[in-house]
């Protein structure tokens, strides 16, 4: 069992990626720890997948649904309930241990492809006083429980956070049946997207408090029965005198994404602390040589559309490298200028062809402009009408503007117009 592209995880991100691999010539398997095929969308039953890949409005599954029907037509090979437990790097390549229903087994790849994803952060990773009653759980549990299931798992909650999938869900309940009290946010600025704020709390006159949090949890008879909120100051601290009180049977988190990097810091891959994923060049290799990363485990996405076309440059750069191999050229930098977050790729290894470049701010922009410097020369001032952290911003960087940066480091930067 050798492999030339061995693609670790089945949602969009992996499907995407094995398929333009195995287009490029290469033998290529896929690995998925679940059952099915498809990743986190087989559980996002609501529209608004696919306008900028495809023009058109999709729920979750059918963007999945695509790319598995492309996967099967082409016949590659996947492996299923299958865990990878072990990457180890040899003279040809990698062994991958795994663990499936057949007991333990070990493939062979001349290059890997981390498609593993993000998770959810949990009540551990949250610090709320008080019990640890049933009834706290995350967003995309109820969401799970809602559209896979088919069971309401909650009648009145409160939800804490305003990610993408806490707002998704704070709708979704609602037209369930159920009772949603309103959403808490530690920032002073929403987390997810303008318009599921929009679609999915204005529109159902659901309350959004920003600066604010959930301060003690109550519990009676081992069940979550009511929450007690309070306003924060700027550095996140409870204010005395602002606490309220909700009865409620259910408190849902939707506080962050953490990419799924496991596999990535046991294979020596150097980490951005920044985004929490691995340090890509612009083809998403990693620091390590024929592993590349692609998809929610480097950064996390707003859009799964921008998923799809980053993991189609990691199946194509992978296929590359098993023609080529490691590429010596010197590579830029991309630094975080003025109230930049975080950028991806960190690094640019090749300079004759047009990079795009992701990148968020950290607090809300209105008027404003995107700067690209090298060095103390300005390359390119792109005006932005308004620009928020929950938002995700593309620019592309020309071979021009990269020839002129040689010998420097880029730096994003954004400034009030």
């Amino acid at each position: 069992m050798i492999y030339d592209v061995a693609v670790i995880g089945g949602g969009p991100a992996g499907l995407a990626a094995a398929i333009e691999a195995h287009k490029k010539g290469a033998k290529v398997i896929l690995i998925e720890r679940e059952a099915r095929l498809g990743g986190i969308l087989k559980q996002c039953i609501h529209d608004g997948f696919g306008l900028v890949r495809f023009g058109k409005k999709l729920s979750g599954p059918e963007y999945a649904e695509i790319f598995i029907d492309e996967f099967r037509k082409e016949n590659i090979e996947a492996l299923t309930l299958t865990f990878v437990t072990k990457i180890q790097k040899t003279d040809g390549g990698f062994d991958i241990s795994v663990v499936n229903r057949s007991g333990a087994q070990t493939l062979r790849s001349k290059t890997l492809i981390l498609a593993t994803g993000c998770r959810e952060r949990t009540a551990k990773q949250v610090s709320i006083h008080g019990t640890r009653p049933s009834g706290v759980f995350t967003a995309g549990t109820a969401q799970h429980f809602t559209n896979l299931l088919g069971e309401l798992p909650v009648k009145k909650c409160v939800i804490l956070g305003s990610g993408d999938i806490g707002l998704i869900m704070a709708r979704r309940l609602t037209l369930e049946g159920a009772k949603v009290l309103g959403v808490y946010e530690a920032k002073p600025t929403p987390s997810g997207l303008t318009r599921n704020i929009h679609q999915c709390l204005h529109d159902y006159g659901i309350p959004l408090y920003l600066s604010h949090t959930v301060t003690d949890v109550i519990s009676k008879n081992g069940r979550v029965a009511g929450v007690t909120v309070q306003k924060v100051d700027e550095k996140r601290r409870p204010i005395p005198g602002t606490e309220m009180h909700f009865d409620c049977d259910t408190l849902l988190l939707s506080v962050g994404l953490i990419p799924e990097n496991e596999l990535t810091r046991s294979a020596g891959i150097e980490i951005d602390p920044r985004t929490g994923g691995a340090i890509v060049y612009e083809n998403m290799e990693t620091s390590a040589s024929g592993i590349f990363a692609c998809g929610n485990v480097v950064h996390v996405h707003d859009l799964v559309d921008y998923v799809s076309m980053e993991s189609e440059r990691a199946g194509l750069a992978a296929a590359e490298y098993l023609k080529n191999g490691k590429s010596d050229c010197s590579s830029l930098t991309i630094n975080n200028g003025t109230s930049i977050t975080y950028t991806v790729p960190q690094k640019i290894k090749d300079l004759s062809k047009p990079v795009s470049v992701f990148f968020r701010v950290n607090r809300i922009f209105e008027k404003s402009a995107v700067r690209v410097s090298a060095g103390d020369e300005t390359l390119i001032s792109y005006p932005r009408s308004h620009m928020a952290p929950g938002e995700m911003e593309k620019i592309t960087l020309t071979p021009a503007m990269l020839e002129k940066a040689k010998g420097h480091a880029i730096t994003i930067s954004c400034e009030e117009a």
